[in-house]
C-alpha cells in the first residue's frame, strides 16, 4: 500500500453530528485508504472506539435503529445541577451490543481525551477501558454528569482540544484526515426537513411535545437563532461559545500540517439528536467524498 492510501484519522467533537464520522471511515475504506490511527473527542472518541474495537458495524447498526422516543429512552434524566443526565444507561445498553474491551489490546492505536475540570488538566486516555474512555471523553458539561475516575472527575475533552490532532503519535509519517463538526452553514449539503411553515418536522407523541418545551433551552433550533433579532441570555451565551470553539478548532487545525479536511456544520444537526443517525452517516460520506475527490485529484 503506497504511503499516501495510510492515513491517521482525527475525529472531532460534535454531539450527535459525531455519526458523520461512521460514514466518513467508510468512505475512507471504500477508497481502499488504510486507517492506521486514530484520535478522537467527544462523539469522535466514540465512533472511533468502536472502529478500532472492531465493532463499528454493530455500533451502526444499533444506533441507526433507535428512534427519537428510543433515543429519549435512553436518557437517564436527573435533577443535578452538575448535569440533567446521568449517561450510564446508554452505555448499558450499548455494552449488550458491543461488549467493553481494553483499548491497549487494539490493532489501530486509538486515543481520546478528557478534561479534568478541577485542575483545568488534559487527561488523555492510549490504554484501559474503552467505555470508561469514551464515557468520560463525552461528558458535556451540564447535559452530562461527569464521569468519576479515581479522585478525579472529567468533563468533555472538547472544552480543551476539540479537535485532538496532538494526540496522535507520528503525525508527521502519513496523510492526516481531520473531521470537523462544528463548520459554518456554508457547510450545510443536506437540508433539514421543514413543515410549511418552515419549522423543522418532528412527529412526536403529545407527552414528549410537553418536555421538549420544558427543555428546549437544550435543544436550541439554529435556524431561530438567525432569525431572531434578539437572544435570550442562554442562547446568547451558547452562541457565544459556539463562536469561539469554531475559532478555536480552526486554530488548531491551522497548527497542523493537514492534509485533508472534511468539515460537517454545526447546524446539521443538534447536540441530542442520535435518531437522525442514517441520515448524519449519510451526510458524512457525502462530506468525505467531495473532499477526496479534491485531495486525489491533487496528487
Amino acid at each position: 500500500m503506497s504511503e499516501s492510501k495510510s492515513v491517521s484519522l482525527v475525529l472531532s467533537s460534535g454531539g450527535a453530528r459525531g455519526l458523520a464520522h461512521v460514514g466518513v471511515i467508510e468512505e475512507l475504506e471504500h477508497r481502499g485508504y488504510k486507517i492506521a490511527e486514530i484520535a478522537g473527542c467527544s462523539a469522535g472518541a466514540l465512533v472511533g472506539g468502536m472502529y478500532a474495537a472492531g465493532k463499528l458495524e454493530e455500533f451502526k447498526d444499533w444506533i441507526c435503529h433507535l428512534d427519537r422516543v428510543d433515543v429519549f429512552s435512553l436518557m437517564d434524566f436527573t435533577f443535578s445541577s452538575r448535569g440533567f443526565i446521568k449517561g450510564e444507561k446508554v452505555y448499558t445498553a450499548l455494552k449488550k451490543v458491543v461488549k467493553d474491551c481494553q483499548i491497549e489490546d487494539f490493532q489501530i492505536p486509538f486515543s481520546c481525551n478528557a478534561v479534568d475540570y478541577k485542575s483545568g488538566k488534559e487527561v488523555i486516555f492510549r490504554s484501559g477501558s474503552l467505555y470508561a474512555a469514551i464515557r468520560a471523553s463525552g461528558s458535556i458539561p451540564t447535559v452530562f454528569q461527569p464521569a468519576k475516575m479515581h479522585k478525579l472527575e472529567l468533563i468533555d475533552g472538547g472544552v480543551l482540544n476539540p479537535v485532538p490532532i496532538s494526540l496522535l503519535n507520528n503525525p508527521m509519517e502519513r496523510t492526516i484526515v481531520v473531521v470537523g463538526l462544528n463548520g459554518p452553514d456554508s457547510e450545510l449539503i443536506i437540508p433539514p426537513k421543514k413543515d410549511a411553515e418552515g419549522h423543522r418536522f418532528i412527529s412526536l407523541p403529545g407527552w414528549l411535545k410537553e418536555y421538549r418545551t420544558k427543555m428546549k433551552q437544550y435543544f436550541p433550533e439554529q435556524e431561530k437563532v438567525e432569525k431572531s433579532t434578539s437572544l435570550s441570555s442562554i442562547n446568547l451565551m451558547t452562541r457565544s461559545f459556539d463562536l469561539l470553539q469554531d475559532r478555536f478548532c480552526s486554530l488548531l487545525i491551522e497548527k497542523y500540517p493537514v492534509d485533508i479536511k472534511i468539515r460537517v456544520a454545526r447546524n446539521q444537526a443538534g447536540t441530542l439528536e442520535f435518531h437522525r443517525a442514517a441520515e448524519l452517516v449519510e451526510i458524512g460520506r457525502e462530506k468525505a467524498k467531495l473532499a477526496l475527490d479534491k485531495w486525489e485529484d491533487g496528487l
